[in-house]
């Protein structure tokens, strides 16, 4: 392992339990920064309300650490928004975001829209599929933020296990994920959960970034925000453990090629690769192909948008 890595994980890898809820509660009074909360959601009506109103009454009611919760909508079928509202949060629809630009699916877009729709000066996304949700993630990862300026992003690291088996979790991380990292980007080795869909980061920094669309999307502002402000400025939190829906082989193979996509964008910009991923499924006469097309567009920094620009001069 590189010794600037081995250094960076002896000083910014911490435990949700070094920093005590009541010492990040008093830094955010002593700093005055505000902290928002989003959940990207698309048909998750099962865990969302359980998540938004652990939030809602650990870190807003008991103590005032989270200024707003919002849940996006990306297009459920279900009764997510619904319950989302119900449990307390603030539900925008993605399509109601900046519907000047027609909007398109995927998890990053929802992420990138969201800094429209939200005040604070520190971000800390969730993702909407967990199960037994402890709000120790949102106040693991956001207590470095608020107590070290130092610090402009912060990833939770987690065990993830998969059929009862400690730690299986994450297949696309350290199939994919993993190994382009420590080839391409060996200074962001370190990372225990590199696509792991909570983190926190300050406004100032997430709007100046580039968003993947798609599932792209944590791999990405990764590799940029490293170049944007440098290692030590990342950090990650041991949050314990995330259980959450797993998706079957063939979409994991789908998010795979999206987040190379990704990758492949930053190591040379201009020399693109086949946009698409066949894979195979067994009908009545054999195995037939199906091609998916893989996520390619990025949204600019939100910096560069007008309405966005407007709203900070406001």
């Amino acid at each position: 392992m590189l010794e600037e890595v081995e250094r960076w994980l002896s000083t910014r890898s911490w435990s949700a339990t070094d920093r005590p809820l009541h010492h990040i509660l008093a830094a955010k009074q002593r700093t005055g920064q505000s902290v928002s909360v989003v959940l990207p959601a698309l048909n998750e009506e099962e865990t969302v309300g359980d998540i938004v109103a652990i939030i809602r009454h650990d870190l807003m009611q008991q103590v005032p650490l989270v200024d707003e919760i919002v849940v996006v909508d990306s297009g459920s079928t279900d009764r997510t928004s619904e319950v989302a509202a119900a449990a307390g949060a603030t539900v925008v629809h993605r399509d109601a975001i900046l519907p000047r630009i027609p909007a398109m699916p995927g998890k990053g877009e929802v992420l990138w829209r969201s800094l429209l729709v939200t005040t604070g000066d520190i971000v800390c996304f969730i993702d909407a599929d967990l199960k037994e949700f402890s709000s120790d993630f949102v106040s693991g990862i956001v207590g470095p933020l608020l107590t070290d300026p130092g610090v402009d992003l912060v990833k939770g690291m987690y065990d993830r296990p998969l059929g009862g088996a400690a730690g299986q979790g994450g297949r696309v991380t350290e199939l994919m994920a993993r190994p382009l990292l420590n080839m391409h980007w060996p200074q962001l080795a370190g990372f225990v959960q590199p696509l792991g869909g909570e983190y926190a980061a300050r406004r100032s920094l997430l709007e100046q970034l580039p968003f993947p669309v798609g599932y792209g999307v944590e791999l990405g502002m990764l590799v940029d925000a490293l170049h944007l402000v440098g290692l030590d400025a990342l950090a990650q939190v041991d949050v314990g453990v995330r259980k959450h829906r797993h998706q079957d082989g063939q979409a994991l193979g789908r998010m795979s090629a999206a987040i190379y996509r990704t990758a492949q964008l930053r190591l040379a910009r201009g020399h693109l690769v086949r946009p698409a991923l066949t894979q195979f499924e067994r009908g009545e006469d054999g195995f037939e192909p199906r091609t998916y097309s893989v996520d390619t567009e990025e949204r600019p920094p939100m910096v560069e948008i007008a309405e966005y620009a407007k709203r900070k001069v406001a």
